[in-house]
C-alpha cells in the first residue's frame, strides 16, 4: 500500500532516535570519569565505521574529503568536533532531560545564524518560536536561583555547533555530495578530538570500554536507522520524531538515574520543544531545507525529501548527537 513506506520510515526514525538517546544515557554512565574530547574520540572511530553503510554506489571514497567549498568543508569539520565535546559534557554533568532540553535550541540558533549569514527573511511566527525557545531555557535554568556549571555551557555549544553544520549545509547547496558533508563532521571530531585526549590520555578500564563501545556502536545504528528512515519517509515527517528522545531522556532519567523532573523544567521542556516544532512546521511551510537531528552532529539539515540526499538530510548524531 502507498502509505505502507512512509510508516515504515516514521518507525525506523522512531527508533533512531532511541538508538541515540540510549547511545547518550551511555556516556552518562560513564559520568566525566574520562575526558569528554576522548569520549567523543572514540565515538567519531564508530562513525567512520558506519561510513560503508551510507556511502551510495556513485560516491568514491575521495569523495569523504572532496568537496566543491573547501572554507564551509573546514567550517563545518571545526563546528562538528567542538559540538561533540560540547554534548558529551553535557551529558556527563547534567541530567538527560536538561542536557536535551538546552540541545534543542538548536533550530533557534539556525533561524539567527540563516538571517545574519544566508540574509534569510525570517516572519513575526519564526521569531516568536525563537523567543518561546529562549524564555524555555530561562525556566529551565532559572539563572540566579541555582548553580549552572559546565555542563550548561557544553549543551549550549552543542545545539551551537550542530546549528553551524546546518548552517554550512544550506550554504554549501546540492552541488556538495552528501558523503562529503557526513565526512567533515566525523573526520572533525576524529581529529579535534583526537589531538585534544594526547596531553591527559587515560586509559579505560574494560567496564568503561563496554560503555565507550555502547556509546559509539548506539550512534552508528542511530545514523544507519536514520538513512533507511530517509528513503522511505519525506523528511518533514521525519523530522519532529527527533522530539521523541526527551521522552527516553525523562524515562532514562527516572528508572536507571534516579533523577526526577521538577515542575519548572517541565514547563521549560514543553516550551523549548514546542519551539522546535514550530519552527519545523513554518519551515516546512516555506520549503525550506529543515534543521537536523539534534546529535548529533554529530549530529546536518533535514532538507528535502527524496532518497538521494536521504544520508545528508540525516547526518544524526556525529553528534550528539546529537
Amino acid at each position: 500500500m502507498q502509505s505502507d513506506p512512509v510508516l515504515k520510515g516514521l518507525l525506523l526514525g522512531f527508533a533512531a532516535f532511541a538508538a541515540f538517546a540510549f547511545s547518550d544515557a551511555s556516556v552518562k554512565v560513564l559520568a566525566g570519569s574520562l575526558p569528554p574530547y576522548e569520549i567523543a574520540f572514540i565515538g567519531s572511530l564508530f562513525g567512520l565505521a558506519a561510513i560503508p553503510f551510507l556511502k551510495k554506489s556513485t560516491d568514491r571514497w575521495g569523495d569523504i574529503v572532496r568537496t566543491t567549498n573547501r572554507p564551509l568543508w573546514l567550517v563545518r569539520f571545526v563546528a562538528n568536533g567542538f559540538a561533540c565535546i560540547g554534548s558529551v559534557t553535557a551529558f556527563s554533568h547534567l541530567s538527560m532531560a536538561e542536557a536535551f532540553a538546552l540541545i534543542f535550541l538548536l533550530p533557534a540558533f539556525v533561524t539567527i545564524m540563516s538571517v545574519l549569514f544566508l540574509k534569510e527573511k525570517v516572519g513575526l511566527k519564526r521569531w516568536s518560536a525563537v523567543a518561546i525557545g529562549f524564555i524555555g531555557v530561562l525556566i529551565v535554568l532559572r539563572p540566579g536561583f541555582r548553580e549552572l556549571s559546565i555542563g550548561h555551557l557544553g549543551a549550549v555549544i552543542g545545539g551551537l555547533g550542530g546549528a553551524i553544520s546546518i548552517v554550512v549545509y544550506r550554504a554549501a547547496g546540492p552541488s556538495e555530495k552528501n558523503i562529503s558533508l557526513y565526512g567533515a563532521g566525523v573526520l572533525g571530531t576524529f581529529f579535534i578530538c583526537g589531538l585534544a585526549m594526547i596531553p591527559s590520555l587515560a586509559l579505560p578500564t574494560w567496564t568503561q570500554m563496554g560503555w565507550l563501545a555502547g556509546y559509539g556502536i548506539l550512534c552508528a545504528v542511530g545514523n544507519i536507522l536514520l538513512m533507511m528512515a530517509a528513503f522511505r519517509a519525506p523528511a518533514a515527517m521525519i523530522g519532529p520524531t527527533q522530539y521523541s528522545q526527551m521522552l527516553w531522556a525523562i524515562l532514562i532519567d527516572t528508572f536507571v538515574f534516579h533523577i526526577h523532573l521538577e515542575l519548572p523544567m517541565l514547563l521549560g521542556i514543553i516550551l523549548i520543544v514546542g519551539s522546535g516544532v514550530l519552527t519545523l512546521w513554518r519551515e516546512k511551510a516555506r520549503g525550506t531545507p529543515l534543521p537536523h537531528s539534534v546529535a548529533a552532529d554529530s549530529q546536518a539539515g533535514l532538507g528535502t525529501a527524496d532518497a538521494g540526499e536521504g544520508v545528508a538530510d540525516f547526518e544524526g548524531r556525529l553528534v550528539p548527537a546529537e
